[in-house]
């Protein structure tokens, strides 16, 4: 039974950035939570088509920002030393910074954005299906390349509305030593940081380990081991493999009982996490109508899907944040899903400092924190895991 504990208003796409003719035929959904007390899985009520998200024209690159470069390079690397990988599947393989660590014969993409599975196509020379994942799909694969040894996927595979059918492609292309690793958001790490922006269209799943534990056997797949990570503000790296009379390492027993213990199996963990992003709100915009009162200028940093979902959920406009500076060329000069604000380059924000920077883009705190050290005089805001002003980091 799914129970709704969380309404975060009507939304725009997070990811489309628009230009002034595109305000009238914006696309809204209505994004509402739930929670499965069977599987304890937390779900969108309401799925947005992936072909209104996924698309020619996704503004994502995962190679722009130097810290998700290094995070791929040394998991190819570990997977590489720790597992038997004669073939590589990926699963939503963006610009083909993490596939890139393989070998070209040996490797095969997925990636239905039509503009990143040309690049990985036709500039890195990997053959990439541009096409959704499905058990379809999985079957051609294997007609033309065999099985893998290791299927991987990051931030796609919580993405996908369909997970039984998704999680059953996996099933059908590995070997029989072969692993399925995958990351998304972790939603215990959600639930802690209260970081309430990590659940958007895009993201139509978020996981818990013991949602994925009941998912996965029903497909033939068991948990092997649990990685915990810092990348995206908290994730887990998900290794299956086909159900064997092996054991699973002290991770997943670990994270299985932590998870409990948390409470994520019971539906009021859920509800009292509903009140407190109603919490953060109201305190959000307590201190950005103070700082406008006080005739302060307040920006952004990072045009992200994180700042799609707040603006939208809080009703924050230009009226209260100024700008957004970003520093990906597809977004700037556009304006923001939902609320408009206009999109600068960083540049601007360079030789315009605000009396305020909001911190959005919190997953990359330290990145950004370190990159404006000794230049940036102003004040910080943040808002996970409580909504907060700082004089410094």
């Amino acid at each position: 039974m799914k129970k709704e504990f969380l309404d975060l208003g009507k939304q725009p796409l997070g990811n489309k950035f628009l230009s002034e003719e595109q305000f009238d035929t914006e696309f809204f959904y209505n994004l509402k939570v739930v929670f499965d007390e069977d599987t304890k899985l937390v779900s969108l009520k309401e799925f947005v088509r992936p072909e209104q998200i996924f698309d020619a024209e996704y503004p994502y690159w995962t190679s722009k920002s130097v810290p998700m470069i290094e995070h791929f390079k040394n998991t190819a690397v570990m997977l590489q030393d720790e597992f038997e990988i004669d073939k590589v599947l990926e699963i939503g393989s963006n610009d083909g910074t993490f596939i890139k660590n393989f070998r070209r014969e040996d490797s095969v993409c997925v990636e239905p954005c039509g503009n990143f599975a040309e690049y990985t196509n036709k500039e890195l020379k990997y053959k990439t299906y541009s096409e959704y994942w499905t058990t379809e799909l999985s079957e051609e694969i294997k007609s033309s390349y065999g099985k893998f040894d290791l299927i991987y996927s990051a931030n796609c595979i919580s993405h996908i509305n369909d997970l039984e059918d998704t999680f059953q492609a996996a099933a059908n292309l590995l070997t029989g030593r072969g692993v399925f690793v995958f990351e998304d958001p972790s939603c215990l790490s959600v639930l802690k940081r209260n970081s309430y922006d990590q659940i958007y269209d895009e993201h139509p799943h978020l996981f818990s380990v013991t949602s994925l534990d009941n998912l996965l056997n029903n497909h033939g797949l068991e948990l092997c081991r649990v990685d915990n990570l810092e990348v995206h503000g908290g994730s887990n790296r998900i290794f299956a493999r086909l159900i064997s009379d092996n054991p699973p390492e002290d991770s997943v027993i670990d994270n299985l009982k932590r998870e409990e213990e948390f409470g994520l199996n019971d539906f009021e963990t859920y509800v009292e996490f509903g009140k407190r992003v109603e919490k953060s709100k109201e305190d959000l915009l307590d201190i950005l109508h103070k700082a406008k009162s006080d005739g302060k200028r307040v920006m952004t940093i990072g045009a992200t899907c994180k700042s799609s979902i707040v603006f939208n959920y809080c009703g924050i406009d230009n009226n209260l944040i100024d700008y957004i500076t970003d520093t990906t060329p597809t977004k700037i000069n556009k304006m923001s899903p939902g609320k408009h604000i206009p999109i600068y380059d960083y540049n601007y924000f360079c030789e315009n400092h605000p009396d305020y920077t909001y911190l959005l883009a919190w997953n990359h705190k330290n990145e950004i924190v370190k990159k404006e050290s000794g230049k940036y005089k102003g004040r910080w805001i943040t808002h996970t895991p409580k909504v907060r002003i700082h004089d410094t980091f």
